[in-house]
């Protein structure tokens, strides 16, 4: 399976996105565009420096609000996010690489919800996976893809951004 490239996918989303933005409101009025790291970060930064560049962008590092880091571990180099200091009654664009099961954005949601209540949480993905394991659905959609449910697609970064297929399990039927 060959996936789309990732300029092409994130100049879908800036497109989708950029109604959002009104040029005759005040920055301090405009949404605030957030990145899962880390590609949705990278992704994030680049939709940003699109369409509003003299804007804070948001980062936030989900790795204490994950429901499974007891199984998998915390890395040992967390970083903090980073959230403007007000963002209640704001709007969110909140923005990941990939979404599978919906676990990332909830943790996601958490988090923001610990810094303010938001007016609105807008989700943009780059590549939906289908399949979730949480009743979680994006706004804005660069690509879907169907593929099995052992693989998984990568996001190579942050230079040149690259998608890759990972296959963890055997397919032959």
């Amino acid at each position: 399976m060959s996936l789309p490239s990732v300029e092409i996918l994130i100049d879908k989303l800036t497109q989708a996105l950029k109604p959002y933005f009104n040029s005759s409101l005040p920055i301090s009025e405009q949404p605030i565009i957030v990145g899962i790291e880390t590609g949705g970060y990278w992704i994030a930064r680049s939709i940003h420096e699109a369409i509003q560049p003299d804007t804070e962008l948001g980062r936030l590092n989900i790795s204490f609000y994950r429901d499974d880091f007891t199984k998998i571990g915390l890395h040992p180099t967390v970083k903090p996010s980073s959230l403007p200091t007000d963002i209640d009654d704001k709007t969110i664009i909140l923005v990941d690489d990939v979404l599978y099961s919906g676990r990332t954005v909830r943790a996601a949601m958490n988090e923001i919800f610990d810094y303010g209540r938001p007016r609105r949480i807008i989700l943009v993905i780059l590549i939906d996976r289908g399949e979730r394991e949480i009743p979680i659905q994006a706004d804005i959609v660069a690509e879907t893809v169907e593929i099995n449910p052992d693989d998984h697609i990568k996001l190579e970064g942050p230079q040149l951004l690259k998608l890759t297929l990972q296959s963890t399990g055997d397919h032959a039927s």
